[in-house]
């Protein structure tokens, strides 16, 4: 029987992933989706999509698909998936590891604000501008909802849940950005602060470039830590690696 591949995906290193192994004869992968993006881009392999209902629900899953290896390539800040899956595989007794792109480090001239969560963030922005560019997703408005004196330009794939600021402009936009593509906008819109998850990866990071050369301050949401115990690896390679395959 070929050895079953459990990607829980959602990032681009997820799909890079199901590309890589699915290209390997003998191998079965399944990637599994959350459900929230209603167009999610191509995924190479078998895909499933929407929720396990929680811990139980995934053990369950992966006893009944025969999952021999679980890799969470899910989002760095998708805290409560990548604890179920650490939980599901310790009750199943199958191997697992995380896949977490390096996250971003500040360079010369950055004004980098780290903080440990989103309401940090909102507590801190009125100190440093009034119209804010909001990158941290569509989902996560409410902890900015009460900052009625500030003005936001938010930017996602599909429109936004409530609550959020009352002043509050969407943009319907869906990445890779440039810096050219970054610059433009925050000048278009006169933004004076940044906030931004530290998500790590090339594809969103223009911004940050953009707001260096414009001497923007940035707010930057640390990544919540790993479970206990979990192990983890920076990218694809890595993931061979620990699967005991070799790369192309």
């Amino acid at each position: 029987m070929a050895p079953h591949v459990l990607i829980l995906g959602g990032t681009t290193e997820a799909r890079e992933l199901a590309r890589v192994l699915t290209a390997r004869p003998g191998v079965r992968v399944t990637t599994s989706l959350a459900g929230r993006v209603t167009r999610p881009g191509a995924v190479a392999g078998e895909v499933r999509v929407g929720g396990f209902g929680g811990v139980a629900g995934l053990a369950d899953w992966m006893r009944h698909e025969h999952v021999d290896a679980l890799i969470d390539a899910t989002h760095p800040f998708a805290r409560a998936i990548t604890a179920h899956a650490a939980q599901a595989a310790a009750a199943t007794g199958v191997p697992s590891v995380v896949l977490r792109r390096p996250g971003w480090r500040p360079g010369p001239g950055d004004r980098w604000h780290p903080v440990d969560s989103l309401e940090e963030a909102a507590e801190l922005l009125p100190s440093l501008g009034r119209r804010v560019f909001l990158t941290t997703g569509r989902m996560e408005l409410a902890a900015f909802a009460h900052l009625t004196e500030l003005h936001f330009v938010v930017r996602s794939v599909e429109l936004p849940e409530p609550p959020m600021p009352p002043h509050t402009e969407v943009l319907l936009a869906r990445g890779p950005f440039t810096v050219a593509d970054e610059s433009t906008l925050l000048y278009d819109h006169c933004i004076d602060v940044l906030v931004t998850k530290d998500s790590g990866g090339a594809a969103t990071s223009a911004k940050l470039t953009a707001a260096r050369e414009l001497a923007l301050p940035v707010v930057v949401v640390r990544r919540p830590r790993l479970p206990d115990g979990v192990t983890s690896v920076p990218d694809v390679a890595g993931v061979q690696r620990w699967l005991d395959l070799d790369s192309p």
